[in-house]
C-alpha cells in the first residue's frame, strides 16, 4: 500500500481552508443579524444590516450546494 502524501496534505489544507471559510461567514452572518437589532435602536442602518446577512447566508447555501454537485456529479 502507497500513500501519496502530497495529494493527502492537499486535500487537507483544501477542506480546513473551505471549513473555515463556509463558518466565519455563516457567523458573519449572524453578526449582521444581532447588529440588525441594535442598528434598529440606535437607528442605523437596518435595511444594510439585514441585506449583508442575507447575502452571507445565500453564499453559504451556494457553497454548499456547489459541493454537493460535485460530489453527485452531473
Amino acid at each position: 500500500m502507497n500513500i501519496d502524501w502530497a495529494a493527502l496534505a492537499s486535500v487537507f489544507g483544501v477542506s480546513l481552508v473551505a471549513t473555515v471559510s463556509l463558518v466565519g461567514l455563516f457567523t458573519l452572518g449572524i453578526v449582521s443579524l444581532s447588529k440588525r437589532e441594535s442598528a434598529s435602536t440606535r437607528g442605523g442602518s437596518v435595511a444594510l444590516a439585514t441585506t449583508g446577512a442575507y447575502a452571507c447566508f445565500a453564499a453559504c447555501a451556494a457553497a454548499v450546494a456547489y459541493g454537493i454537485f460535485i460530489i453527485v456529479g452531473k
